[in-house]
């Protein structure tokens, strides 16, 4: 299974993100991957304490058309990062990731359920329970490559979540995210390779970079971690790019053969 992952630095403009996303893919799909996947808010990143100023039917949206047809062009899964879900009757959205099939079918959406309600180091405060509403299940999904497991940045410091998907069959969990740079110095590396190696999974975890505006800044370092904890692919700090890596499948499975700690479990 070969996967590319698509590092942006997005703004609060759909207009020019989706277009820089659609070039990304392409670039991406030179590499003849079975899967593309986005970052969290690819498509809209709103600057901190404002409110949500574009939202999208994750159904019958524009850019979500657009992704689909993308898929069905290219023959290749997308995994659409996340996207703002227009709720009916609210003003709030959920954060919410699409997993779009080769035939640009929506196989799989998952609302994140953890919402990052903070204050960094410098006193920033980051309120993502004020404009968005909490999703409540857990996501995966069966595709001809694998099972795959859904979950969106925060979600990343909750391992019931994980280990939920990984009890689910998962083989793969993806993690599109925009990371804070103040935490993704200390916490990012750390915690995606514990997710991988308490679970024996691949960990796919596609990320913005780079600076939003003057209260946002993103980490960076879009990853790739093996069963083991090892890094297998990862993209620079900043900037936007592209990085491919191969996932054993194999490898995987003969890891929890010979450590078979899944089986191990006691739940006291």
């Amino acid at each position: 299974m070969r996967v590319a992952l698509v590092q942006m630095s997005s703004s609060d403009r759909p207009e020019a993100n989706f277009p820089r996303a659609e070039e990304l893919i392409r670039r991406a799909a030179e590499g003849q991957p079975d899967l593309v996947a986005l970052p969290e808010n690819f498509l809209y990143l709103r600057a901190e304490g404002e409110a949500t100023g574009f939202s999208e039917d994750v159904e019958e949206g524009e850019h979500v058309g657009l992704l689909r047809a993308l898929a069905r062009e290219l023959g290749i899964w997308i995994l659409a990062g996340s996207i703002p879900e227009r709720l009916a009757d609210s003003n709030k959205v959920h954060n919410t990731s699409l997993l779009l099939g080769r035939r640009g079918d929506v196989h799989a959406t998952y609302r994140k359920v953890h919402l990052f309600d903070v204050t960094l180091p410098d006193g920033v405060e980051l309120r993502e329970s004020r404009h968005v509403a909490p999703g409540a299940e857990a996501v995966t999904a069966d595709t001809d490559l694998c099972r795959i497991g859904l979950t969106i940045c925060y979600d990343l410091r909750f391992p019931e979540l994980y280990r939920k998907l990984t009890r689910a069959g998962a083989e793969v969990i993806f993690v599109p995210s925009a990371f804070t740079a103040q935490t993704g110095k200390d916490h990012w590396h750390v915690l995606l390779r514990a997710r991988a190696i308490e679970n024996q999974v691949y960990i796919v975890a596609p990320a913005q970079a780079g600076r939003h505006s003057e209260k946002r800044q993103s980490y960076g370092h879009s990853l790739v971690v093996d069963p083991w904890g090892k890094v297998i692919a990862e993209a620079a700090e900043e900037g936007e790019s592209v990085i491919h890596a191969d996932l054993d499948l194999e490898h995987l499975r003969a890891i929890r053969r010979r450590l078979p700690c899944l089986e191990h479990v006691r739940l006291l």
